[in-house]
């Protein structure tokens, strides 16, 4: 594989766009995610959804709740594969320590938002949200359309 197309290949494996849309992300964080080896070929392959996905704090250690990543056909038998099992996130104490302040004192909670490759390491984005209202989606549907119709009236006139 020549240097070229291996630039072109996304680390991506996975993007939460709902996220974006139902809440205000505040602030982000960068986790480690604990994995069984079937995940990571499923991984590999994109099956995995993070859509209906958050956070949650348990004995000050951080977990993420409703990943689905689904086991592959090829999968050994002797492995029971839980596709929505709860996996544990790795962070230093320090972040985790904002994490818990920030979801505890100021009714803020944490969701998934990207899923991406990291020197063959998976790594997970987790940011601390607050949720929007029915009137905040509106607006940002409506400035969204406006920079699409700005930037197409600008690509007219400059023809």
């Amino acid at each position: 594989m020549s240097k070229k197309s291996k630039k072109n290949q996304s680390n991506i494996i996975v993007v939460n766009k709902k996220a974006r849309h139902d809440y205000f992300i505040t602030q982000t964080f960068e986790a480690g995610l604990s994995l069984q080896g079937w995940e990571v070929k499923s991984l590999r392959d994109s099956k995995v959804q993070i859509k209906e996905s958050y956070v949650i704090l348990k004995n000050d250690e951080l977990f993420l709740i409703g990943a689905h990543i689904s086991p592959l056909k090829t999968a050994s038998d002797h492995v029971k594969a839980d596709p929505l099992r709860t996996r544990k996130l790795l962070l230093n104490r320090l972040e985790i320590n904002r994490i818990k302040g920030r979801i505890t004192q100021k009714n803020e909670t944490a969701v998934a938002l990207k899923l991406y490759w990291k020197n063959q390491k998976v790594k997970i984005e987790i940011g601390i949200a607050k949720g929007k209202k029915l009137y905040d989606k509106r607006q940002d549907i409506k400035t969204r359309d406006w920079q699409i119709n700005k930037q197409r009236a600008l690509k007219n006139n400059n023809r």
